[in-house]
Formats: C-alpha cells, sequence, structure tokens
C-alpha cells in the first residue's frame, strides 16, 4: 500500500525498526480477519429486510471478497516465513 501512494523501496526499507512489534501486527489483523468474518456470516435475522445485508447477491459478493482479502492476508502474513525453504 505504501508503494502504491508513493513511497519508494529505500524508504521502505527502514520499516525494519517495526520489526519487533511483528506479533502486534499480526494480531491486529487476525483480530480485524475475525471481526470481518463475524459480520459477514452473523445470521440473517440480525439484518433489517431494507438492508444491504439482507440481499442475497450482496452476501455473495461480501464473502467472495472477504476470502480473497484472506488468502492474500496469508500469503502476506506468511511471506516473511517462506524464504528459508528457497534458500
Amino acid at each position: 500500500m505504501l508503494i502504491a501512494i508513493g513511497f519508494s523501496g529505500a524508504w521502505i526499507g527502514n520499516l525494519a525498526k517495526l520489526e519487533p512489534y511483528r506479533p502486534i501486527f499480526i494480531g491486529i489483523a487476525l483480530a480485524a480477519m475475525f471481526l470481518g468474518w463475524r459480520a459477514i456470516y452473523r445470521p440473517a435475522t440480525e439484518c433489517n429486510p431494507d438492508d444491504v445485508c439482507a440481499l442475497p447477491k450482496t452476501k455473495r459478493i461480501y464473502k467472495v471478497l472477504f476470502w480473497m482479502v484472506a488468502i492474500l492476508a496469508l500469503i502476506a502474513l506468511s511471506f516473511s516465513y517462506l524464504p528459508p525453504f528457497f534458500y
């Protein structure tokens, strides 16, 4: 995301100082994913008939997008643990 808004790779190298906080960031990411999962998969009785969450097509799109993001997050979280298997 930082590269998308214009930060260069050299500046992103300074983020190595945040490495000790990696477990905290992972915990925050997992908590956010859990809350997103809970919001998407809650029973339909919690949605009013006029709400967007009650529409089947919208719920299906939310589920597909959630699992796409979950897969990308899993790849991002495991990315730093994979290089030892290749070198």
